[in-house]
């Protein structure tokens, strides 16, 4: 069995009503049940959205340093993110496909170092 991180950035969502939005929920979280009763589900979570609230860890300096905000100005961040441990590189693209079909937006897959 291989970790995978199926992930998206939070730019690929696009604009959609709140309606829209709420018609995902019961979709995603079906998805997780499956994941989870296939024993494949490691970890899946959306992260919060305003950038005022992250904070980050810096020693590139030398010097330890905690900082409020992200790291850089980056134009793209983090939205969420589905930890699967699978067979193979097929098994990943299966589950990748259903959280896409399920949340309606893009999902990357990379596969963690062994």
């Amino acid at each position: 069995m291989a970790e995978y991180a199926v992930y998206f950035n939070q730019q690929w969502v696009g604009d959609h009503t709140s309606e829209w939005f709420a018609s995902r929920g019961p979709l995603a979280r079906a998805v997780v049940a499956e994941m989870r009763a296939a024993g494949v589900l490691r970890f899946a979570g959306g992260l919060e959205e305003e950038l005022e609230s992250a904070f980050h860890a810096d020693s590139t300096s030398g010097a330890l340093v905690i900082a409020d905000g992200p790291v850089t100005g980056n134009a793209e961040w983090l939205g969420g993110l589905t930890i699967i441990d699978v067979p193979d590189d097929d098994a990943a693209k299966y589950w990748a496909g259903k959280v896409a079909e399920a949340c309606g937006w893009p999902q990357e897959v990379r596969r963690f170092k062994g």
